[in-house]
């Protein structure tokens, strides 16, 4: 798998690390995770390590529920199609992935959001079609 990560090493292999190749190649992505409803790394890239996957599917698993309940409140339903965070250095990315999961990607400053965006959906379709439960593409 063909990683931009910018840590320079390789963490221990996940054995469905490939489910992430999609984004995993866009340029400047650092992190990768797919996360279960309640905060469960179900997918990690190779090049995010145990610990950071588990930070960031905890956190990440927070914001989803966050936004759930600000679509509730605020908007036509609760679901939650994607939440952006801007922060020093980077974005975060969180979006629906299928029976619950979400897909969670960290960037670097430098990224092209639109482009990120585009391949997260590409993948998110690529992986329900696989392998999580959702109804694939086209029915």
């Amino acid at each position: 798998m063909t990683t931009h990560a910018t840590a320079g090493t390789t963490a221990d292999a996940h054995p469905d690390s490939w489910m992430l190749d999609h984004v995993a190649e866009v340029r400047g992505v650092r992190h990768a995770v797919v996360l279960s409803s309640d905060g469960l790394v179900k997918v990690r890239t190779d090049v995010t390590d145990p610990d950071t996957a588990d930070k960031l599917a905890a956190a990440c698993a927070g914001l989803a529920a966050l936004g759930t309940s600000m679509g509730r409140e605020f908007g036509e339903s609760d679901t939650l199609r994607q939440v952006v965070v801007e922060f020093g250095g980077g974005f975060l990315f969180v979006r629906g992935a299928g029976d619950g999961s979400r897909l969670a990607v960290v960037t670097d400053s430098a990224v092209d959001p639109g482009l990120v965006a585009q391949q997260m959906q590409a993948q998110v379709l690529m992986i329900g079609e696989r392998t999580l439960g959702t109804e694939p593409a086209g029915r």
